[in-house]
């Protein structure tokens, strides 16, 4: 038979453990949020670099013709 001190122990034991858990699961989703703010500035950096790209083709196209401007007859 298990004695007040014995289920007392197990109780203690058992929230040690979730606490452990709830620890864990809160590390994870910091490190989910840190790795979701850094491909939304990969994403904020590709899409500038986009923008300077097509600025700079539309910039030649004024001089010569580029795929843009091949594309814009099609």
């Amino acid at each position: 038979m298990t004695t007040d001190a014995e289920l007392k122990q197990l109780i203690e034991s058992n929230a040690r453990a979730i606490r452990a858990m709830l620890d864990a699961r809160a590390e994870e989703r910091q490190e989910f949020r840190e790795r979701i703010d850094h491909l939304q500035e990969a994403m904020v950096q590709l899409v500038s670099l986009q923008d300077g790209v097509n600025r700079m083709l539309a910039s030649l196209d004024e001089d010569r013709p580029t795929v843009l401007s091949k594309a814009d007859i099609h």
